[in-house]
């Protein structure tokens, strides 16, 4: 029972007595439970050797309120320690704790050092394990034990709860993000051009830690086991492009160059990108969307992948499934509603591709927008025939040759 209970229950029984006693009540308990209360858990410092145990762990920095572009940019630290060299390394995280996000964290770390250690611990991953059911938990499992055997790791997991088993790491979260925020501080701005720029800045914070402990570091890495001669591909997974130029996966709807159609792709994903490869070759990298529910189905579409077919069927885009999500500009979308209601569907679906396909082909996507913006404002609808004089030539067209002999 708290002082505080015992104090408020006092002055229930005796409203007279004076609330000035809540101090000394609380001294005198804490003194008596010092001589008669109950035993405490006691947390037993340990000896470390060197190369011999990493830890793993995820922390959450949407306390920083870090934007890209403007844009509040939700995300997690993936946090790796060596514990007797006191090397770290940090990875930006998109989406949740997932084993794909520790398997690409935890290699990355092991590279960057130039071994592995000899055990490797979690927190069990418990957000990852939370909504899975027993199959998909024991499936994780033998993942992560292959992941491990891969480096020569033991894989081992703290108590569900006990965060102080993994003090060695906790901790660091904590000095980590004061540098974080520190660093935030003195450049004056929490808000990047993009994602690559943010993580350049955890990188460089990350790495003026590691030189303060150059030479441990140095001595560890002597003693680290070698790495393999490649990083481990388990979290890749094949998937078949269908008719509609596109894939789905893991409830998210992609689209491909429809040349890849009746293709199997071999897909490897990381937590902010898929890369797809054709064989052993690379063809591109796509950024990952993930479902905001298990009910619905995300989409990541690029026009460009489909507009050639869409040109020759352009009142497919009236009923299209993805086709808000088409539109690679707000003003694209809001040029499409606004020829809906003025020229109807038929001659707005067909300017509308048009305009896509101007901005594909002539590359002009985001000069189109700023123009399209400013007719919107002005209510006034597209002049195709001057758009396409704007950004002439047209691709399709052949030139006049003169040869003067």
């Amino acid at each position: 029972m708290r002082a505080v209970a015992i104090f408020e229950e006092i002055r229930r029984r005796h409203p007279d007595i004076d609330p000035g006693i809540r101090r000394t009540l609380e001294r005198r308990v804490r003194s008596w439970r010092a001589l008669h209360g109950p035993n405490q858990e006691v947390i037993f410092r340990q000896v470390h050797e060197p190369g011999r145990l990493g830890l793993s762990d995820f922390t959450d920095m949407g306390d920083l309120a870090v934007t890209v572009a403007g844009v509040l940019l939700d995300h997690r630290l993936y946090h790796f320690r060596l514990i007797w060299s006191g090397f770290e390394h940090a990875h930006v995280i998109l989406g949740g704790e997932s084993y794909v996000a520790l398997a690409e964290g935890l290699q990355n770390a092991l590279w960057a050092v130039g071994g592995a250690p000899t055990e490797h611990r979690s927190d069990s991953l418990s957000a990852a394990f939370r909504n899975l059911d027993a199959d998909a938990r024991t499936d994780l499992t033998t993942r992560y034990d292959a992941l491990c055997e891969h480096y020569g790791m033991v894989p081992t997991r703290n108590n569900r709860g006990v965060a102080h088993e993994n003090g060695s790491i906790e901790s660091s979260h904590g000095h980590l993000k004061a540098a974080v925020r520190d660093a935030l501080l003195l450049r004056g701005t929490c808000d990047f051009d993009d994602l690559a720029a943010y993580r350049h800045f955890i990188d460089e914070i990350v790495a003026r830690k590691n030189r303060r402990n150059g030479a441990r570091i140095d001595s560890a890495r002597a003693v680290l086991q070698l790495l393999p001669q490649a990083r481990t591909g388990d979290y890749e997974v094949i998937a078949t492009v269908t008719s509609t130029s596109s894939f789905t996966l893991r409830k998210v709807f992609y689209t491909v160059p429809s040349r890849l159609i009746g293709h199997r792709l071999r897909v490897r994903l990381y937590d902010d990108r898929l890369d797809l490869f054709i064989g052993g070759t690379r063809l591109m990298t796509l950024p990952r969307g993930r479902s905001a529910d298990h009910a619905t189905h995300a989409h990541v579409v690029d026009y460009r992948h489909v507009i050639h077919s869409l040109r020759r069927k352009p009142m497919a885009l009236l009923k299209l499934v993805y086709r808000n999500q088409l539109f690679p500009r707000d003003a694209y979308r809001q040029t499409f509603e606004l020829l809906l209601e003025a020229v109807g569907e038929r001659a707005a679906c067909r300017q509308a591709v048009e305009l896509l396909s101007m901005a594909h082909e002539r590359a002009c996507e985001a000069e189109l927008a700023e123009l399209l913006t400013e007719g919107l404002a002005a209510g006034r609808l597209p002049d195709m025939a001057a758009l396409r004089l704007r950004f002439a030539p047209d691709p399709a067209a052949l030139p006049e040759v003169v040869v003067e002999l």
